[in-house]
Order: C-alpha cells, then sequence, then structure tokens
C-alpha cells in the first residue's frame, strides 16, 4: 500500500467513524457534507530565512493551490503564543481525495517549481524552515463548512484565536463536539464568538481532540465577547449539564491569539 492510498484509507475510517451515534445524537439530518481541513505549523528560525519561506508561502505555494482551485486559505502569524517565530497555515478541502492529491498535482506545477526554487532548495545548514507540524480535520455539524470572516471581506483588520480542547476519550470528544451542535456553537455566535471553522481531529498530535477558530476584530472586541458568554444563564445551564461537564469530557484547553499575514485569505 502506497503512501497516498493509506492516508487516503485510514483518514476515511477515521471519518466514517466519527459519525457514529455519539456524534449523530445532535442532528440526525441526512444533509450532512463533512469538510476537511489542514492546519499546518512551520517552526521558524529568526534571521533572513524568515522572508524566503514568506516569499514561497505568497509566491509560489499559494497561487500553485490557487491553480488547484483549493482556497481560501489562511496564514497567520503568532501574535501571542509558545514557539515564536512560526506560521500557521489553514488548507479547506472538499474531500479526502482532493487533500491526498494536492502532492502529486504540484510536482507536475512547473511555475510553482519555478517559484519555489529558492525556499526548496535551501541547505540543512540554513533552511528555509526547522519542521512542520500537520493536523487533519474533519468539520463538525453546527459549522459544516469554513466561514470567510466579514473583516476580511471588508477588508479590515482582525486577530483569530486558535482553541484545541483535548479529551481523555474519543467517547468524551464526541460528547463535547455534540455539546457545539446542540447549542454551545449558537451561543458562540449570540455572544460574538464568531467561528471560522470546527474541526475535529482524525490525525495528528494531542488526540483526541476538537480544533476550532475564531475570529475578532481587536483584542477589546475578544475579551467582551467572552465575557458576554461566560454570563450567558444558558451556557452556564449547558456546561452544568451531566455529562456536558468539563471534569467529565475535558482534559485540556491551549489557545493561542494569531494575526492574518497581508497575503492571508481568510
Amino acid at each position: 500500500m502506497n503512501r497516498r492510498t493509506f492516508l487516503t484509507t485510514a483518514a476515511t475510517a477515521t471519518a466514517t467513524a466519527t459519525l457514529s451515534p455519539p456524534t449523530m445524537a445532535a442532528d440526525s439530518s441526512p444533509d450532512f457534507q463533512r469538510e476537511f481541513y489542514e492546519l499546518r505549523r512551520y517552526h521558524l528560525r529568526r534571521g533572513p530565512k524568515q522572508k524566503v519561506f514568506d516569499d514561497y508561502l505568497r509566491e509560489a505555494w499559494l497561487p500553485a493551490m490557487g491553480r488547484l482551485g483549493i482556497g481560501p486559505i489562511g496564514v497567520f502569524s503568532v501574535m501571542l503564543g509558545p514557539e515564536s517565530p512560526s506560521t500557521w497555515v489553514l488548507v479547506p478541502y472538499k474531500s479526502l481525495d482532493e487533500f491526498a492529491a494536492v502532492p502529486g498535482r504540484l510536482k507536475t506545477d512547473s511555475d510553482y517549481a519555478r517559484n519555489a526554487a529558492e525556499a526548496r532548495n535551501a541547505t540543512a545548514s540554513d533552511p528555509a524552515y526547522l519542521r512542520v507540524e500537520s493536523s487533519l480535520l474533519g468539520s463538525i455539524r453546527s459549522v459544516p463548512k469554513l466561514e470567510i470572516p466579514a473583516q476580511a471581506k471588508q477588508g479590515k483588520s482582525r486577530i483569530f484565536e486558535l482553541r484545541v480542547y483535548e479529551s481523555h476519550s474519543k467517547t468524551a470528544n464526541l460528547k463535547k463536539i455534540e455539546m457545539f451542535d446542540i447549542g454551545e456553537t449558537a451561543l458562540f455566535r449570540r455572544a460574538g464568538l464568531t467561528p471560522v471553522f470546527f474541526g475535529e481531529a482524525l490525525v495528528g498530535g494531542r488526540l483526541p481532540n476538537l480544533t476550532y477558530l475564531l475570529v475578532f476584530d481587536d483584542l477589546a472586541a475578544r475579551d467582551t465577547a467572552w465575557k458576554t458568554f461566560a454570563g450567558d444563564p444558558e451556557w452556564k445551564k449547558l456546561s452544568s449539564t451531566p455529562g456536558f461537564t468539563d471534569p467529565e469530557i475535558v482534559t485540556d484547553i491551549s489557545n493561542q491569539l494569531l494575526r492574518p499575514t497581508a497575503y492571508s485569505q481568510l
């Protein structure tokens, strides 16, 4: 079995498993079409190669992905969080087949090869980036598709918050996803916690987890939205319901604040 077949088979099996009764309990409608996301984190080294890597994304990789019909793609720098400098990249896919086909399709793109040459030919002693971590995620019912921020459409400034909820078991992870699907997502929106995507981690580190990205105008808007959400009586009721309490289904929450690059499509 080759790498592409293995990735597609493994991810499909995992994605199918996530549509089991615990997830379906929130919404049994048959029209849920799952979208997939690759979330990458490139760890960089301070110095001139940061620009080389930035140029690679902007001038070579993003245009090549656009020629494949893939997007909108988000590219973010770390505003507040560990291991800086690093660059986060969010790529949406319509299917697992599309995800698996990208490496092979990029190999045949001569424009990509030419524009990416400087970064791809960097030496081991002076690399364009130190390493990359990647996760594959599947959308959840209450946020089935990636949502382009209104601020991006209007050309306005914005910040993002990337959050990861880890659980001690897959059962607990699915229960947290169900919690969002039956009410927490709606409460988020009401409070001003606007989602870009929600993804159940299928492949990657810190499994099982639920990962999501929120967008705000600025830090003040973020603080106001979280305070509004925390004080919502419906949230207090839902979060204290047996089976949905944090001690039962969440073992760790981590978050980072991100800024979009000038060429980010989100």
